[in-house]
Formats: structure tokens, sequence, C-alpha cells
């Protein structure tokens, strides 16, 4: 299939397992076709149009035209220009790759992809966190987020692509999209008892099983196995790790287990101190989910041969 049709898909896809709810995200595309409509003409140079359909900064092609066509694709996680290099020597040995895929963003989807996290509002939001409280706090993290990216070399890994003319693509949020949608369904409807009961539904899923067989499976990080799991908040998607502050206003909204794919040491320390339970399925475990349910989603709208590589495992669900 032609390389702009699976970035579509993948985009699609994310669109409708957004935890925000489509028409959310269909209002905030709006926004921005009604902001470029408004922009002086010596700003539009500097737009990205992929923005008009596309709500994800974090997923772009990021080399090639998109009429390429695509037959077997090399995917992974984390897909730099060591991956690339690697996707030139499998061709050269007789294994033709028509496209390398990233889940991690690479190049400008790397450069600005703090601009999904504001996205975490509106899921804030929906699990009873007032939405001025959940703006406020979002923004002093995401300039953060935003000065830590500025200094980085974004483009190591597209000049390696661009000059091997291998077509390159990253799928971040919508693949995170994914597998919050898929994890936070479960929980729904399994209603676990437990941390102990959710480690069990997690262990019962094939990327987390095989996780597990690598002494990266998921672990309660605050709690016990005994302890009751109460209402569970899925937090995997909007970018990465939002404000450290936000725990106060999820304990009060009535959130006693957040489920995520990982959690850093101060973000743990407040948690912590309003007492929720945290259960960490994996992060690249969870990356996997999002990322073979896209797949999925790919495969039924055409032919793909997928190579899996750099801590990816391929588990079709079709």
């Amino acid at each position: 299939m032609k390389l702009r049709k699976i970035y579509e898909t993948i985009v699609a896809a994310g669109i409708e397992a957004d935890p925000r709810g489509k028409k959310t995200v269909l209002k905030s595309l709006e926004k921005r076709k009604k902001a470029y409509k408004d922009m002086k003409a010596e700003d539009k140079e500097f737009f990205d149009t992929e923005t008009l359909t596309n709500p994800y900064a974090d997923s772009r092609i990021l080399h090639g035209t998109g009429k390429e066509e695509i037959k077997t694709a090399l995917v992974g996680i984390d897909m730099d220009a060591a991956e690339i290099l690697l996707a030139d020597r499998l061709s050269s040995k007789g294994t033709k790759i028509d496209l390398v895929i990233t889940h991690h963003p690479a190049g400008k989807a790397f450069a600005n992809f703090y601009e999904v996290m504001y996205m975490q509002a509106d899921i804030l939001n929906k699990f009873g966190v007032p939405i001025n409280i959940a703006e406020g706090l979002l923004e002093g993290r995401i300039k953060e987020v935003e000065r830590r990216l500025s200094p980085a070399n974004h483009t190591r890994a597209v000049d390696v692509a661009a000059l091997l003319d291998i077509p390159f693509m990253c799928m971040h949020t919508p693949a995170d999209n994914m597998v919050v949608d898929f994890l936070q369904k479960t929980f729904d409807k399994k209603s676990p008892d437990t941390l102990g009961d959710i480690i069990k539904i997690l262990k019962e899923i094939p990327e987390y099983r095989e996780a597990a067989k690598n002494n990266s499976g998921p672990k309660i990080l605050l709690g016990s196995g005994e302890r009751s799991a109460g209402k569970i908040f899925v937090d995997m998607t909007g970018g990465t790790e939002g404000s450290k502050d936000i725990f106060e206003s999820l304990a009060n909204s009535g959130v006693n287990t957040i489920v995520g794919m990982h959690l850093s040491d101060e973000h743990r320390k407040e948690a912590e101190k309003r007492h929720i339970n945290v259960v960490i399925a994996g992060h690249i475990s969870s990356d996997n989910v999002g990322m073979n349910f896209l797949l999925d989603e790919v495969v039924k709208s055409g032919k793909l041969k997928i190579i899996p590589c750099s801590g990816f495992r391929r588990f079709s669900r079709i």
C-alpha cells in the first residue's frame, strides 16, 4: 500500500481511540483550521499544514513523499541512525525494506512533541479534575519539556534516512491512545478487586506476558497485591509525564489507582503522599501493545510485511 495510506490509517485510528473523545479531537482540528485561515501570509510559510488533519504533533512521515509503494516495513520502538543503516543492510542482503517505522518520535515530530501534552488537560477533566486546575498545572510542565527538547539534535536519524532515501515515519500518540483505550476498557469491564488482580489481568495480555519472561513485566510501584484497586485511571498518553502536582486533584476526584507505563521518582513521591496506588505496566511493553493494535488497523487496509526489531514484538489480533 502507499505510504500516505499507512500514515492516514494510523492517524484515523488514533483519533478513534483518543481518550478525550472523537468530538473533542475534531473540535480542536476545526480551531486549528480557523487559526490557519486567519493567519498572515508571511506566517503560513512556517506553519505545519499536517496539523490541519493530524492532531498529533509527534506522528509524522519524516522522509518520503507519501506516494511510495510499501510492501515491507522494519518496525521498532526506537529507530535511530543505526536501525536505518540496518534497514539498508537488510535490503542489500536481499530483504528489501521499503519503510522504517519508529514509535518514539524523531526529527520535527520530536522537536515539538510536547504539543501533544495539552491533551492531558481534557483527559484529566474526564476523570473529575477541574479543567482550570488541569490546564494550570500542565502549563509549567509543558514549558519544562519544551526547554529540555530545545537543544537536542532532532534530525540525526532523519538525515540518515534521507541520504539513503529510505522512507521513515513515526507513530507515537496514536499508538499510546490505542493502549489506553484497550486497557481502560479492559479494567472497566473486568473490575479488578485488588492490585494483584490488575497484575494478573496484565499478564494475560501477550505483550506484558512476553515482558514478564524478560524480567520487565508489570509491577506494583505503590501499594500491595492485597490493596483495593478502586477507581482505575490508565495514564499512558499525552506525550510524557504531566505535572507532579496533579496527584492531589486526582485523589480528590476519586482516583484510587493509576496504571501507567513509567513514573519518575519525583512523581512517585507525590503519588505516595496522596495514598494513590500505582501499577507500572511497563514502558516498552505498553508501547508494544499500542503499536500492535495500530499495525492491525494498517494490515486490515492492505498487505504489509512487518519485520520487528528494537524492542518491538509483533502480536497480531486479526
